[in-house]
Parts: C-alpha cells; structure tokens; sequence
C-alpha cells in the first residue's frame, strides 16, 4: 500500500477528503460512490469468493477484503468496466486465501499418519476376498456347459464379450445371451447359498 493510499483512506476515513476524480469518470463524491459499488456489486463479489473458499464466513472477510482494495485504488481506477475489475479482485483475493490456506494447513508428522489412509486392505479382509473369490469360482464351475466356461471367463477373468467370442469361436450375439443367461443362474445360486 502506497503512500497514497494511506493518505486517502486516511482523509477519506476522518471526512476531508469527499471527492476523488475517477479517469474516465470525473469527480465523483467517494464515499458515495464505493456505498454504490457495495450495493450493485456486494452479492456477485461474495458468491464469487463463496465458490473459491466454500465458507460462508471467509467469504463475507475476503468480500470485505475485496471492497477495501477497491476503496484502496479507487483513484487510480480507469472508469471503465467496473464489474469485471471488481471481480478480478475479488477472484485474486479468494486465489491468495486458498494459497494461505494450504501453506496453514502443512500436517505436522503426528497428524500426517493418522489421516493417511492404508491403502492395501487388512490381512483380514484380503482372506475374505480371496475366500469369497474362491466360493464364486466354484459356483461358476458348477453350471452346465457351455455357461461353467463363460461365467469363469465373463466374471472371474475378466474378458470382455468380444475376447470370449474370439477365443469360443462363437457370435458376439451368442456369448451375450450366455452370459445374461449365467448371470441369471448365478443370482439363484448365490441366493441359495447366502
């Protein structure tokens, strides 16, 4: 903040400074005139720094940020296309509280591994997985043919429809209903045994 600056808010704040000339605009009265920036701009420069900070509460600060800094350069603003250079400051000012916000929230070593999630599952779950893996494997094996071979294919390995066809030598067409018709089955099994 230059020395000027402070000079103006200084005056403007103790009332003996009541008209700024604006470039572009001529001399306007200064309190006046930010009063009518507030009211036509106050709700597009909040929701500009609600959707940046999704905070209700920093985004009325960063909105009264945003304000000051026009209040601020106010005599140094062109006159023209307010809108746009109001929410250029508002959009900087949410911009650098989300910078200071992350250098804020550097986990300390004690925090970092408690929110650190494992990502490999517990030697419990992994046991149940691969037994549950096991008990589809065999359900799958217990259809008749052909559709024991395009469940295993279809849902233990994974193939696509395409990459049975080619192996089976079958139609597209063919191996999808086979595998409408295993899925089906299978649901009835798995009930059964559930």
């Amino acid at each position: 903040m230059g020395i000027k600056s402070l000079y103006i808010i200084e005056n403007t704040l103790q009332g003996e400074l009541n008209s700024i000339t604006v470039q572009g605009v001529g001399s306007i009265d200064y309190k006046k005139y930010l009063a009518e920036l507030i009211d036509r701009y106050g709700n597009l420069v909040y929701s500009i720094c609600y959707r940046i900070t999704n905070d209700y509460f920093e985004a009325q600060d960063l909105t009264q940020d945003t304000f000051l800094t026009v209040y601020k350069n106010l005599p140094t603003f062109d006159g023209k296309n307010e809108r746009a250079w109001i929410s250029t400051i508002a959009t900087n000012k949410g911009l650098d509280y989300l910078k200071m916000a992350g250098r804020k929230m550097l986990p300390t070593e004690d925090t970092y591994f408690q929110v650190i999630e494992s990502k490999d599952d517990g030697p419990e779950q992994t046991a149940l997985e691969h037994h549950v893996q096991e008990e589809f494997y065999d359900l799958c094996k217990s259809l008749k043919p052909p559709y024991d071979e395009i469940a295993v294919d279809y849902f233990c390995q994974e193939m696509t429809v395409e990459e049975i066809a080619q192996k089976k030598g079958k139609k597209i067409k063919t191996v999808q209903t086979q595998v409408y018709r295993a899925k089906a089955m299978l649901k009835k099994l798995w009930g059964k045994e559930a």
